[in-house]
């Protein structure tokens, strides 16, 4: 049996909400270890002079406690 845990992670990107996701994913494995997976809750987009500015992802990160 495995323990696991979830936290919730806010993370932006110029180029796509895919690599908005990388970026969460990049920067909680500086202090998370065990990283399992990812789940995309939800997507938005900051707009500026009627142009995507950045884009914006809140994703659930779940890894495994030893």
């Amino acid at each position: 049996m495995a323990i696991l845990k979830v936290i919730e992670v806010l993370a932006d990107s110029k180029k796509s909400w895919e690599d908005a996701t990388q970026n969460a994913v990049e920067k909680a494995s500086e202090t998370v270890k065990n990283i399992r997976s990812v789940f995309v809750q939800s997507q938005s987009a900051t707009v500026e002079d009627g142009k995507v500015e950045s884009y914006r992802v809140n994703v659930k990160i779940t890894f495994e406690v030893k």
